[in-house]
């Protein structure tokens, strides 16, 4: 099964996300996006999308 977070360039080996960072936490917390914002989990800081 593969994994639907990260994402492997075959040719250099590296992983990459497309998920925000969490700005208040560490390293390698993501935000979760939902349909008009970003949370995260973690702290429970969150990020409101605009609209268009």
């Amino acid at each position: 099964m593969a994994h639907k977070l990260y994402k492997v360039d075959k040719k250099t080996g590296k992983v990459t996300t497309d998920n925000r960072p969490c700005p208040r936490c560490e390293k390698g917390t993501y935000m979760a996006e939902h349909f008009d914002r970003y949370a995260c989990g973690r702290c429970g800081y969150t990020e409101f999308k605009r609209k268009k």
